[in-house]
């Protein structure tokens, strides 16, 4: 056991006391000793940066402090490390030399355990496993100490400040994991001070180059912008001064990179029209006041229409409030206005950490115990909604789709609120109405008009299902995640649960389908469905086929595992040696495309196009006279036919960047009219470009033969099955040769 040397103030602790003013002596001393007994346990050992491995938790320590967290917080930060780090010390230690509440605190964050680094690997692996587990506990502890949850947090925050010291790969991976949990989660809490940095940091190395582009341009006109903002802040303090209103606060509110990138993605606008690149924040001391401000800022300047939003009236379900709008100066320049009280303006920088800013105040207490039952009764409802026999990874799922997500609020026939996530389809509301409800449900309407059953809700939306009378059940199609019908996992695990239902021999027909569809849509037909099943683990085809009917493996599914198998075949045959020739190429150009030739390099690739592979195919380079190498599909005609097998030599995709590569498909349908407007949609909307074109019609059946430019396998399976699910649609999959 450490013991604790000495209670002399560190020189590191010095910011964490500036943040927290208010700590008396004792809890003070406390701190202190707490960071002697942690620096000592931890002694020479250093992080990856060089530092002292004491420079965590002091980190972990401050940002808390700058949420104004409590001593014992506090101290349990500093010692978050020291029970999974240090094998001589035990949580019973920890409680002797600091009472059970920081004990309590340090054993909640050491069970959570160090994170696996690859969230790619929850979909399967022991690593995924382990990951998936782990976040179930982050959830769960919810339900227990909050403060578990926020030391986590701010463990992830310095662990991405300082993510420059590990491998590329690993950045990867780590960035891709807080973007997709840890922001979110730090967003659900309202911490938006968290959210901001944790989306920043992540999106630096997820996408470096957008990244630099946002940064210099925000760079460069940080002067020029500063100064705009001053001459428009002077003038808005002066007309707010002539309403007599007491204490007004007028800043420019801080720009964060992601959210701009975000806003530029989702309205396919330039950097230069984004709206909140100017941007002022007014805090008035009373609520009525935030509308004599709008009221102001609307009588000097134009609001550009669309842009206002009072969530002062209507919270979001984070509990975040404040008056929004956008306005055009005199200059034509657009200036975002964000309106909120000191309490309101505390509770959107820390949300449910300002619970410990405020300990004292009654009224707060009951916003904080509002808040935590809030987001227990959402993990509690998702918890439910997965089966008893699923895996943590089923739950980590159920939390991302039903807990994570901004919520919408719509309304019954009769006027009762029903609260989805954002996302949620008339589906996910039959549901959440009854079961029996969902089963039967086959059409809706929204505010009195009929809508696709993929239709995204939106708050204020009134809904009716239509049912049929009959003994209906639901469609396997609801499953697909591709095509979007279900979105939360209560409405999943129903569906899933009522195909579990019936008869075996239904399913079974109805799975074999559902692979001979994937296959055929991918063009891999001639596979055997033997060793898709192998691949999932099955040695009967029948038990298989069975899952498949249930719907616990979707098209998707299938899809990504057949790849995943090509893939892994690709890398094995990379191994073997060549195929001996007795010809090499006469001129030495640059291979391209991403693909490595085994023995070879400096040679110019080309892409076979009779039969246009794609990555993810089992591929074959041919070694041709004077040209370099020709890639082909390996179950290409020109390949299985050739006399000339000494010409063949082992390819196959590589590491470089992936490039869009010509994927020929064809359409059947009845022929109508808007069908090509419809398919160009579709193709649309997954950013896909149409490299050629040629329609045949007879007897009213359009054929359609299309060269479309895709990435990956994964995303032409998804495409297809949108193209089919267009009316009149009868068939779309991939040719096998031109």
């Amino acid at each position: 056991m450490v013991a604790v040397v000495s209670e002399i103030v560190p020189s590191d602790l010095d910011p964490i006391f500036k943040s927290q003013p208010k700590l008396s002596p004792e809890e003070r001393a406390l701190v202190v000793r707490a960071y002697h007994f942690a620096a000592e346990a931890h002694g020479t050992v250093a992080r990856k940066s060089g530092e002292p491995f004491i420079t965590h938790p002091v980190a972990v320590a401050q940002i808390l402090a700058d949420l104004h967290l409590d001593a014992p917080t506090l101290a349990a930060a500093l010692l978050h490390d020291v029970a999974e780090d240090v094998k001589k010390i035990k949580i019973e230690d920890i409680e002797r030399a600091f009472g059970s509440e920081i004990a309590q605190l340090v054993d909640g964050v050491t069970k959570l355990e160090r994170l696996p680094t690859d969230t790619a690997a929850m979909k399967n692996g022991k690593a995924g496993d382990r990951e998936a587990e782990t976040l179930r506990k982050i959830f769960l502890s919810m339900n227990n100490d909050i403060r578990v949850v926020l030391i986590k947090l701010a463990d992830r925050v310095h662990n991405m400040r300082t993510l420059g010291y590990v491998d590329p790969e690993s950045q990867i991976r780590k960035a891709r994991q807080t973007m997709d949990i840890f922001a979110p989660l730090a967003n659900r809490l309202g911490i938006w001070q968290m959210k901001w940095e944790l989306e920043d940091l992540s999106f630096r190395y997820l996408n470096p180059e957008k990244y630099k582009e946002i940064a210099t341009q925000l760079a460069v006109r940080r002067v020029e912008r500063e100064k705009y903002l001053e001459a428009v802040k002077a003038r808005l303090v002066k007309e707010i001064s002539a309403l007599g209103i007491p204490n007004v606060h007028v800043s420019a509110r801080p720009k964060h990179i992601y959210s701009i990138y975000r806003k530029m993605e989702r309205k396919r606008i330039p950097f230069d029209q984004v709206y909140d690149i100017h941007a002022l924040r007014v805090v008035v001391p009373e609520k009525v006041q935030c509308y004599q401000v709008l009221g102001v800022v609307h009588s000097i300047w134009r609001p550009v229409p669309g842009e206002f939003d009072d969530y002062i009236a209507s919270p979001k379900n984070n509990f975040y409030q404040s008056l929004h709008t956008a306005i055009v100066d005199d200059q034509g320049k657009t200036v975002e206005v964000q309106i909120r009280t000191p309490e309101m303006h505390e509770h959107a920088e820390y949300g449910i950490a300002a619970h410990w800013r405020y300990k004292e105040g009654t009224a707060h207490d009951k916003q904080f115990e509002e808040r935590l039952r809030y987001l227990r009764r959402l993990i509690e409802s998702a918890a439910e909604d997965v089966s008893a026999d699923s895996d943590a990874q089923e739950f980590v799922s159920a939390m991302r789709s039903d807990v994570f997500q901004n919520r919408v609020y719509v309304f019954t026939p009769k006027g009762d609120v029903v609260d989805l996530p954002s996302g949620a389809t008339p589906i996910d509301f039959a549901y959440h109405i009854h079961t029996d409800v969902g089963h039967r449900c086959r059409g809706a309407r929204v505010n009195g008009a009929q809508v696709s059953l993929d239709y995204r809700l939106k708050s204020g939306d009134r809904v009716e299902i239509l049912t049929s009378n009959k003994r209906a059940g639901p469609s396997l199609d609801w499953l697909d995640k591709d095509l979007g019908y279900v979105q939360t996992s209560r409405a999943r695990s129903k569906v899933q649960a009522w195909f579990k239902r019936v008869d075996r021999e239904k399913n079974i027909a109805l799975g074999r389908d559902v692979v001979d569809r994937e296959l055929r849509r991918l063009g891999l037909s001639g596979k055997p469905r033997e060793e898709v099943a192998a691949l999932f683990g099955f040695a009967k085809v029948e038990d298989f086929f069975s899952l498949v009917g249930y719907g616990d493996i979707s098209a998707p599914n299938i899809a990504t595992k057949v790849l995943e198998a090509d893939r892994k075949a690709q890398r094995e045959a990379a191994a073997n040696e060549l195929v001996p020739t007795t010809e090499a190429p006469t001129r030495p150009v640059n291979a391209s495309d991403g693909i490595d030739i085994m023995g070879g390099s400096g040679m110019l690739i080309t892409l076979g196009r009779c039969c246009n592979p794609v990555r993810g195919d089992q591929i074959v380079g041919y070694i041709t006279r004077g040209k370099g190498v020709t890639v082909h599909r390996a179950d290409c005609p020109n390949v299985i036919n050739s006399p000339e097998t000494e010409r063949f030599i082992n390819v196959n995709w590589g590491s470089a960047v992936e490039k869009a590569y010509p994927v020929p498909i064809v359409i059947t349908a009845y022929d109508r009219e808007g069908l090509m407007r419809d398919v160009g949609a579709v193709t649309a909307n997954e950013n896909i470009n149409i490299a050629d074109l040629r329609v045949q019609t007879r007897n009213s059946i359009a054929t359609i033969f299309l060269t479309i430019e895709m990435e990956n396998l994964e995303q032409l399976s998804r495409v297809l099955a949108k193209i089919e699910m267009l009316p009149n649609v009868i068939e779309a999959r991939r040719r096998v040769s031109m």
